[in-house]
């Protein structure tokens, strides 16, 4: 920490559609989605998600392609994230991505620490995402497999 700052994990993926979120093809998908949802919120160290008023992201579009959709939320800390992502129910979803979503050869997710209390945009996590591409893992955009520190 630093000056006595608290911070947080923000975490952004992005997942491009095979087909459209309303197709047999993604069913179980989306019905996994509200119960996976609510599981991250009851999940320790969960803070923060983005969302519409639908109650979930898949409204919102970046890229300028109408097949992404994003997941964005914000952790108390990368192994209370890393926790729920890959020791949770979540992980049958994640290990069926490919049935629902296009392989991407670019990274697709992002964390980074942002001060307690934050809740970072859309447009800032596009950023990071874009900042990781160019430039690979650094204090400012990484991965699970490249961590850094909180700052301080």
């Amino acid at each position: 920490m630093l000056c006595g700052v608290k911070y947080h994990l923000a975490q952004y993926n992005i997942a491009k559609l095979i087909e459209p979120l309303d197709t047999p093809r993604l069913a179980d998908f989306m019905a996994a989605l509200d119960p996976l949802n609510h599981l991250a919120e009851k999940s320790p160290g969960f803070v923060w998600r983005h969302q519409t008023a639908e109650g979930n992201s898949t409204a919102i579009r970046v890229r300028d392609d109408p097949a992404i959709i994003i997941n964005f939320s914000v952790w108390e800390s990368i192994e209370a994230l890393f926790e729920y992502a890959y020791h949770s129910r979540h992980v049958e979803i994640y290990r069926r991505r490919r049935e629902f979503f296009e392989q991407m050869d670019l990274p697709f997710a992002v964390l980074w620490w942002v001060p307690a209390g934050h809740e970072p945009s859309v447009a800032e996590a596009d950023e990071r995402l874009d900042y990781l591409r160019a430039h690979r893992p650094t204090p400012y955009a990484f991965t699970f497999k490249s961590r850094f520190d909180a700052p301080g």
